[in-house]
């Protein structure tokens, strides 16, 4: 990377290629060239394609053609998260060494069960922002011994993280710059609304919140533009950065496009794919005005 591109803005695209693209998707990827353009800024592609099983190289290769239709202009090439295990779980094994991290064994009809046993009898479990129960506590009280024991025992687990210890050892609040569709300005984070999220199961070396923010970092992002649905995830990923000691991105949450009942577009859901449009005969200019762009 030259000095000239490390002092322009640097945006990205990422979408996972487990399905065709929608216009969910052609809204992300025609803000972050807009504003990358309008700042004379870099436009990034990258692959996050960290679930091996429903990633697929053909999705991977209409996601292309679908850029390349709505002339998305991106340096190349790509970057594919599943060439990178081997940081994350480099960057994993140094938070597990600090104690930040724990082995969780209890699986999720385990977990569903204590949940409802528990609110059966009256009680109110945490809930995550999207409405998952947090984890039950069993697995981050076990001694070295048991986890060590357990481990040796070939126990199918996930590394969670502590977030309550993590957040202990920071000891600072934590914010971050929001400029979006929502509220902007200076917002407050809170990690532990979310609980001890998953940073590796046993069929994915990395998650989701510790792969975006090391890629964010390992690729210089300075600007962060994507859907509001992850908008509470950012103080997640604000309190991995504050760990590892990654630098914090601006952060820009866009409008959500949604169906007529309020749903936001899905590919679990089958919503029209971009490459159907195309196959209609729609133009980029009336993909942009379907956007409201």
């Amino acid at each position: 990377m030259t000095t000239t591109q490390r002092q322009k803005p640097v945006f990205r695209f990422a979408p996972s290629p487990n399905g065709p693209l929608h216009l969910g998707h052609a809204l992300s990827a025609f803000i972050n060239q807009d504003m990358a353009k309008a700042s004379g800024g870099r436009l990034l592609l990258r692959m996050e394609d960290i679930d091996l099983t429903r990633c697929t190289p053909d999705f991977e290769t209409g996601i292309y053609q679908d850029m390349d239709w709505l002339e998305i202009d991106w340096e190349k090439p790509a970057r594919r998260q599943s060439e990178h295990f081997g940081e994350y779980q480099a960057t994993l094994q140094t938070l597990i060494e600090r104690g930040l991290v724990y082995p969780s064994f209890m699986t999720r009809g385990e977990v569903k069960a204590e949940v409802t046993a528990f609110e059966a009898n009256g009680g109110s479990w945490p809930r995550d922002p999207d409405g998952s129960p947090h984890y039950p506590p069993h697995d981050r009280g076990l001694t070295q011994a048991e986890r060590g024991e357990r481990l040796g025992s070939g126990a199918k687990h996930a590394w969670r993280l502590d977030t309550k210890r993590a957040l202990d050892e920071l000891g600072a609040k934590l914010d971050w710059a929001e400029t979006g569709d929502g509220e902007t300005g200076t917002i407050k984070a809170d990690p532990a609304a979310w609980g001890d999220v998953i940073l590796s199961r046993s069929d994915a070396p990395s998650s989701y919140h510790l792969s975006v923010v090391l890629d964010d970092a390992l690729q210089g992002i300075t600007h962060v533009v994507r859907g509001t649905d992850l908008f509470h995830a950012t103080s997640v990923h604000r309190l991995l950065q504050s760990l590892l000691g990654l630098p914090a991105p601006i952060y820009h949450h866009h409008r959500l496009i949604t169906d007529a009942s309020g749903r936001k577009l899905s590919k679990s859901e089958g919503d029209t794919g971009l490459a159907e449009l195309r196959a209609k005969g729609l133009s980029v200019a009336g993909v942009r005005q379907l956007v409201g762009l």
